[in-house]
């Protein structure tokens, strides 16, 4: 895990700065952005547990989906084996080197990853400000308003459905956005953005189109969620033919925000592993 990780133990001290995320950035240039807590550190029993699992699991395949307690970096390393792959290219080691394992959103252990327990995650995310940042909406002055904090990312209109409504108990005060475009107007999304707008669920596709608009604004974004959902015929979102395209032109919006530490990622649900990555490099 990366330095500016906690130390292991029970005894951890919360940073008394209530702003400060999980590592300190230079570029933290809009006052309008949301850092998140940090990561929380895994106790040695909680290891030891996870690799009980993983050993009593004896009817996993080659191919089979790694565990939901994946570390950060090896989240990172199978995201990065995906951004390179699709788009093409290889990073050089000073851009893996500014990539930090801390632009992973380690999720709560004791939890299911499913649409049911998707707001507790995301609740415990954002730590005691959850309520302000999640639940409020009036429009605070000089900020924009329809620039969500969380953006939810599916491959479909159904799935997208199926995590706002696990997302219900932060959106009873402020609706969250459908954004996608089945049965949706760009019209009806664009006025809708013109209020406050904390959370967002939708596809590539849609999601870019209102970016490319100027409707749907990124000022407050603190934490996308990509749904690692697999599909009947095993497809994902960074699988499936024309949404992963979608998506990873989608992701160019992000980038820069991911490599300066403004933004998270989280891999909702267990990441598929075909290849052992290092250095964001795939070993054959």
């Amino acid at each position: 895990m990366g330095s500016g990780e906690p130390s292991e133990g029970k005894k951890q001290k919360r940073p008394k700065d209530k702003n400060c995320g999980a590592r300190k950035t230079t570029s933290f240039k809009n006052p309008n952005r949301i850092p998140l807590g940090p990561n929380r550190a895994k106790s040695k029993k909680t290891e030891v547990k996870t690799d009980n699992e993983k050993s009593n699991k004896k009817q996993t395949k080659a191919h089979q989906l790694l565990s939901n307690h994946a570390t950060a970096s090896q989240q990172l390393n199978f995201f990065l084996d995906r951004f390179q792959s699709s788009n093409g290219l290889k990073l050089s080691s000073l851009e893996l080197e500014a990539i930090k394992d801390t632009c992973i959103l380690e999720l709560s252990q004791g939890l299911e990853r499913d649409a049911e327990t998707l707001s507790k995650h995301v609740k415990a995310a954002f730590g005691a400000s959850w309520k302000e940042v999640l639940c409020e909406g009036k429009i605070l002055e000089g900020s924009d308003p329809g620039s969500p904090a969380v953006i939810v990312i599916s491959t479909s209109a159904i799935r997208s459905l199926e995590l706002l409504r696990g997302l219900r108990p932060l959106t009873k005060e402020c609706c969250g956005a459908k954004l996608f475009s089945k049965h949706m107007k760009v019209d009806d999304q664009v006025s809708l953005l013109k209020s406050r707008v904390n959370i967002a669920s939708g596809t590539p596709s849609r999601i870019k189109k209102l970016i490319d608009m100027d409707a749907l604004g990124l000022s407050r974004l603190a934490l996308i969620v990509l749904d690692m959902q697999t599909d009947a015929k095993g497809y994902s979102l960074f699988t499936l033919p024309q949404v992963s395209a979608e998506f990873w032109d989608l992701y160019k919006n992000f980038h820069q925000q991911v490599v300066q530490g403004d933004l998270r990622i989280s891999l909702y649900g267990p990441i598929p592993v075909g290849t052992e990555v290092t250095n964001g490099v795939p070993d054959e």
